[in-house]
């Protein structure tokens, strides 16, 4: 499973100035950006629905050339939400009276669907007066062409570009696109390592697309193709080590599988294939777990409601 929020989030706190450039210059113009600051983890309690929530990036910024600040907060949002714009009037709300601050909203979508833009306000109005407009920004990258972003030189475009809107068509195009911007930003590895794995987890290619998309950086300039031949490298690399650890485990998982097996009929005697099929399905942490139960087992019962344990 991707964890969308983990890797969106290293992204937008290392690259968070690159970001509010690319995307909202107008803020970029005010801010000071040698003055921001992540603040700690801004976690809030609702006492009558029993809920918890966390926004998810809260910087401190400084005005440019004034000794007042505010806070962006920046809120990713992978699924679309029914009460989200309540959600972001929620967060507001409480970081305005918690730090006495304006509080400048701001949602990114990038979920593929749905393809309707998100809504960017919430209001409360009765049929004679409007008594709250609260507005956010909101950045949709599903309806962001990406063929829009190729030449800015912007390592936010470089990976956001792998999550915009894309013909199946131009999958490699934008791969492609992403590396050669990439290639001519001469980040440090630690960074450029972030934005490639990114692009690489939202644009996993087929072998037809890999093939064609080798193809193409063999066409690239020489200095280009040289660095982009390395991210690319990196990534069999990685893709090599996972499938052998992946592999080792799953032979150590089928050879205590094996040994609990061997134990559990030595200590109750047979189970019987539909039990046998339940030991089959446990994880490798779970058949440890087992191995260390089955010494106390005296009966099929025991094993019953271990596994019922587990399964609860």
């Amino acid at each position: 499973m991707i964890d969308h929020d983990r890797l969106f989030k290293e992204l937008l706190t290392t690259f968070f100035w690159e970001f509010i450039d690319l995307f909202l210059p107008q803020v970029a113009v005010y801010l000071d950006r040698d003055s921001i600051t992540f603040v700690d983890k801004e976690i809030f309690t609702d006492i009558t629905m029993g809920e918890r929530y966390e926004a998810d990036i809260v910087a401190k910024c400084k005005f440019r050339g004034q000794e007042s600040y505010f806070l962006v907060h920046l809120e990713h949002q992978a699924q679309a939400q029914a009460n989200f714009p309540q959600r972001m009037f929620r967060y507001f709300a409480r970081l305005y009276e918690k730090n006495n601050l304006p509080v400048y909203p701001i949602a990114l979508f990038s979920g593929n669907y749905p393809l309707t833009p998100a809504p960017n306000h919430h209001q409360v109005a009765f049929p004679n007066q409007v008594v709250l407009q609260f507005n956010y920004t909101v950045i949709q990258l599903n309806q962001l062409n990406w063929r829009d972003f190729l030449q800015q030189e912007n390592p936010t475009a470089a990976a956001l570009m792998a999550k915009m809107k894309i013909e199946p068509q131009d999958r490699r195009r934008v791969k492609y696109e992403c590396l050669r911007l990439l290639a001519t930003l001469k980040l440090n590895p630690a960074k450029m390592k972030l934005i490639s794995g990114f692009v690489d987890t939202y644009l996993k290619l087929n072998a037809e697309e890999e093939r064609l998309f080798k193809a193409d950086i063999a066409e690239m300039n020489p200095e280009t193709r040289e660095v982009v031949m390395e991210i690319v490298t990196s990534w069999m690399e990685e893709g090599i080590e996972q499938g052998i650890q992946q592999g080792i485990q799953q032979g150590m998982q089928r050879e205590i599988q094996v040994v609990v097996q061997r134990l559990l009929s030595k200590r109750i005697g047979n189970i019987s294939p539909e039990l046998q099929a339940r030991i089959s399905q446990l994880s490798f942490s779970q058949l440890e777990e087992l191995a260390e139960a089955v010494l106390d087992f005296s009966s099929v019962a025991d094993l019953v409601t271990w596994l019922q344990g587990v399964s609860t």
